[in-house]
């Protein structure tokens, strides 16, 4: 369940009291801690094919973008 559908969920029983904390307590998205899936590109928020050296933290698509102004060359 993507965030966008549990806010609607929770929208739909927030009158109900036990309804909304059950809703709250089982179907909140939790935050991730560790891993790949925490890990996000600093310029568009992609979470795959990161470039963590030099602490770049950017995808591979941004970084092509950006790799001229940064100094890297292309051989």
């Amino acid at each position: 369940m993507t965030a966008k559908d549990w806010k609607k969920s929770f929208k739909q029983v927030a009158h109900k009291k036990a309804e909304s904390t059950r809703q709250l307590k089982f179907n909140k998205p939790v935050e991730k801690k560790y891993g790949r899936g925490r890990r996000v590109c600093s310029i568009c928020g992609r979470r795959g094919a990161l470039i963590r050296r030099y602490e770049l933290n950017v995808c591979r698509q941004c970084f092509k973008d950006i790799a001229n102004g940064i100094g890297f060359k292309k051989f």
